[in-house]
């Protein structure tokens, strides 16, 4: 009897992608790449995963070479509404199609956001830079300029006065297609910048999992440079503590405004003067290790639950951690971000931090003769260390010794400025 096949449609370059073929195969699921660039992924082959050419921008195309699976997921923020519109069409489980299609168009999610009382910041929309400056001026300096389908903080930009934002549109509306090859939408969203922490609601279905720490590279890029999981009390201001509860009811007002409730949901708030508000609504898994940091801290496997998902349809409710695991309390990440652009001349120091004690995993994925650096996204991270711990600041603190110890030398390209990377 052949084992039921679990189709992967695409899937992200660094993270989870990987995760899911292992989830998939630990529940006797085959896993199957639907991609147009299997080359993308590494991983694939080291792993021995089967792949069904296809073009994955076409959701009927996805839909008829997925015709043999059981269930359909993506780790892309690209490819989550061609597969909730593949697997709606092969009567498979998954999240509502045309509520996901309107998270990945943020002038679409904004408005239906701010027009059901969500908190989010004042934005516009701008189709030209002359409209984006005035944008700009409407909802104040300095203002975010960012893409209306981006993801990963690509292209998103804090500018402090009108030639930034001029220069800034202008680039983003050169750009017609996205890194995947996609035609992008023709417009930028400009926002309102809501200063104060940062933080994301880790959902499943309508069910807060927790809420997570971030911390973010210096301006005016929004480089997520290390996370945290729970939002410790103790760690920055306090207003995380103090809101918690209030942050985890405006996500999840967020996720019905928008007609979410099927399996994974990231959902990035600013803790502002005023109070939460909503950032941006990611109808997927968090990217950024974050579900592993979730894993260590509490037990509960998101990849595994969005896979039962994906098959079984029980995208509201969460299984319990199973009776032999053994959570640490909290966990941490921090990313190995270059100051720079340049070129890799050497890397070291990963044993010596791996040696770390509550140092659970450490990685530089940078080789020496490599380009890195100066995209302002987190395709700026070239390494990583996770560590797990009993107390926030025990997990902190390890994390943040670890990092201290990896090396990274560089060529500095000499026509490009330093980046604060703390």
């Amino acid at each position: 009897m052949s084992q039921p096949i679990l189709g992967l449609v695409e899937s992200n370059t660094t993270g989870t992608g990987r995760m899911f073929a292992g989830a998939a195969r630990a529940r006797g699921l085959r896993p199957v790449l639907l991609s147009s660039r299997p080359e993308r992924y590494p991983w694939v082959v080291e792993d021995e995963v089967d792949v069904i050419l296809v073009d994955t921008a076409d959701a009927g195309a996805v839909s008829t070479a997925a015709r043999n699976c059981v269930g359909l997921v993506t780790s892309s923020e690209y490819f989550v509404a061609v597969t909730a519109r593949a697997a709606t069409r092969l009567g498979l489980p998954g999240g509502d199609p045309g509520a996901v299609e309107r998270c990945r168009d943020k002038r679409l999610q904004r408005a239906a956001l701010a027009g059901a009382g969500v908190p989010v910041p004042s934005f516009a929309v701008a189709a030209s830079p002359e409209e984006a400056v005035q944008a700009a001026a409407g909802v104040g300096f300095p203002a975010v300029v960012k893409p209306a389908d981006g993801t990963g903080s690509r292209g998103v930009r804090l500018c402090a006065i009108a030639d930034e934002v001029w220069r800034h549109s202008g680039a983003l509306l050169a750009q017609r297609r996205d890194e995947r090859g996609r035609p992008t939408l023709p417009v930028v969203l400009v926002e309102e910048y809501v200063a104060g922490p940062e933080v994301s609601v880790e959902t499943f279905g309508t069910e807060v999992v927790g809420i997570t720490a971030k911390y973010l590279g210096g301006p005016p890029w929004f480089v997520e440079s290390g996370h945290d999981f729970p939002a410790d009390p103790s760690a920055g201001s306090g207003d995380e503590a103090v809101g918690a509860e209030a942050v985890g009811a405006v996500a999840v007002s967020a996720l019905r405004a928008l007609g979410l409730g099927f399996g994974a949901a990231h959902t990035e708030i600013r803790l502002g003067p005023e109070g939460p508000a909503v950032i941006e609504v990611n109808p997927r898994l968090a990217g950024g290790r974050i579900p592993t940091l979730v894993r260590l801290a509490t037990g509960i496997d998101l990849v595994a639950a969005v896979v039962d998902a994906a098959v079984s349809g029980t995208g509201s409710a969460l299984a319990e951690p199973g009776p032999g695991c053994a959570p640490h309390g909290w966990a941490s990440i921090r990313f190995l971000v270059p100051p720079a652009a340049g070129r890799v001349r050497r890397t070291g120091g990963v044993a010596a931090a791996a040696a770390v004690p509550g140092v659970v995993d450490v990685a530089i994925d940078a080789r020496p003769g490599q380009r890195v650096g100066g995209t302002g996204s987190f395709l700026d991270r070239v390494g990583h260390v996770i560590s797990a711990a009993p107390t926030g600041v025990a997990a902190r603190t390890a994390a943040e010794r670890a990092l201290a110890l990896l090396e990274l030398d560089l060529d500095v390209d000499v026509d490009q400025p330093a980046v604060a990377v703390g």
